[in-house]
């Protein structure tokens, strides 16, 4: 009789701790996608074209809005709507300011186009990689040092 309730309490022990780690590895890359990428590699620029133009997504979260986020690629502020679950992505509603600025328009239009068409994402150290089977875009977090 007390070996079973040995074995019991070892067994709801061990459930415990592997629900306890799945729970975190999620909220873990939940937590991992909510922050600003630099973006650095897509279409024919170059890494050095893209950081001159100071390029971005912010993912992070607001309270406010939880599934509205921004970008900069160059000229305007952009503005877009996100979901993320488990390696798939939607993005809606991308929009942006009105400026003209000579000789930063081209990445930005491409951009704006394109990024609804995402659906896919993987994150992998620090490393963002937003793909729809044909096109790609590749970030790096900002804060990564």
């Amino acid at each position: 009789m007390k070996n079973i309730r040995v074995i019991g309490i070892l067994l709801m022990t061990m459930f415990l701790i592997f629900s306890c780690k799945a729970n975190k590895t999620m909220t873990s890359t939940e937590q991992n996608i909510h922050r600003k990428w630099m973006l650095f590699e897509y279409k024919d620029f170059t890494k050095q074209e893209l950081t001159k133009l100071e390029t971005y997504m912010d993912l992070t979260k607001n309270a406010e809005a939880p599934s509205r986020f921004g970008a900069k690629m160059g000229c305007n502020g952009m503005f877009f709507t996100a979901e993320f679950d488990k390696g798939k992505a939607k993005f809606s509603g991308v929009g942006s300011t009105m400026m003209y600025c000579d000789g930063r328009m081209k990445l930005e239009e491409l951009f704006g186009k394109e990024l609804p068409t995402m659906n896919q994402y993987k994150i992998e150290g620090h490393f963002l990689t937003l793909t729809d089977g044909k096109s790609t875009m590749k970030f790096v977090a900002a804060d990564w040092d």
